[in-house]
């Protein structure tokens, strides 16, 4: 009956012993499989360090150009403002200019309108000399026909003489002060048209700085929306590298879960090397008593 309950007892514990061994080789398949999982996350998180490596180094670029066109964006800024100053000093000049052709216009109308009062003076002048001239003959004919008043036409004739004489001189003064007019009114003239070339000269110029502004501005507006289309790139960069970094902390806290049911398993599997041992030492020692 001994036998028999030994017997009952190590089938009893030959079948405990299968059943852990059973359970033993599927931890072991369990264990293999959170191996290869373990590896496959190991490498994932390989392949994630080094993308955010790639990230890193594509971001840093990224920055180098974004400093490199906010220099840019900078330096484009202050030749604008240098080109604003410019355009306003060629304002002023031009306005300036456009004063000075207004007063030399007026001036020279009002030559013009002085020259055309001398002329009607000279035409006055030159009226009364040939009424003097046609005195002077009617006088001569009346000397020819009364020679018995020859000196008192003679006191008459000198009179008249010297006031021709004045007439003549104030008519040269006259003409003189008209040449000298005329001169004038032509150099002011050439000064005229002098200083419209040199305004026509100061609107081109006007016109290629705005031309140029223009084209600052529109290069200044296209800089800055690259330099929003690269900040919007950096953002979403930034973000994606969040993202990785979410994910690999979720790698993390799963190995470190992983690392603590494998540690887990350990125990169990030394606790049931150490159980097994002690079950093949109570065969043993069954087997003894039965010999």
């Amino acid at each position: 009956s001994t036998i028999e309950k030994q017997r009952q007892e190590l089938q009893l514990l030959i079948a405990e012993l299968k059943d852990r061994d059973k359970e033993l080789d599927d931890m072991v398949a369990v264990h293999q499989r959170q191996l290869l999982a373990w590896e496959d996350d190991r490498q994932k998180i390989l392949t994630l360090a080094e993308r955010c490596n790639l990230l890193n180094n594509e971001l840093n670029k990224r920055k180098e150009i974004i400093k490199s066109l906010t220099r840019r964006l900078k330096f484009l800024e202050s030749q604008q403002s240098d080109s604003k100053a410019t355009l306003e000093s060629t304002q002023q000049k031009f306005r300036e200019l456009s004063q000075k052709v207004t007063d030399a216009t007026a001036h020279c109308q009002a030559l013009e309108e002085k020259n055309q009062s001398l002329h009607c003076s000279v035409l006055e002048l030159s009226a009364k000399t040939g009424q003097l001239q046609a005195r002077e003959q009617e006088l001569l004919t009346m000397l020819k026909l009364k020679d018995e008043a020859i000196l008192e036409t003679t006191d008459h004739i000198t009179d008249f003489t010297s006031k021709f004489k004045k007439v003549e001189s104030a008519l040269r003064a006259a003409r003189m002060e008209g040449f000298s007019l005329n001169k004038e009114k032509q150099d002011l003239k050439l000064r005229l048209k002098e200083l419209v070339l040199e305004t026509n000269k100061l609107k081109d110029d006007l016109s290629e700085k705005v031309k140029e502004n223009h084209k600052q501005q529109e290069e200044i507006i296209h800089l800055k929306q690259e330099n929003s289309c690269l900040r919007n790139e950096l953002a979403l960069a930034v973000e994606k590298a969040k993202r990785q970094d979410q994910l690999l902390q979720l790698a993390k806290s799963k190995q470190a879960r992983t690392d603590a049911e494998l540690s887990g398993l350990r125990k169990i599997y030394v606790k049931q090397q150490r159980d097994l041992q002690f079950l093949h030492v109570n065969l043993e020692s069954s087997q003894e008593l039965r010999q």
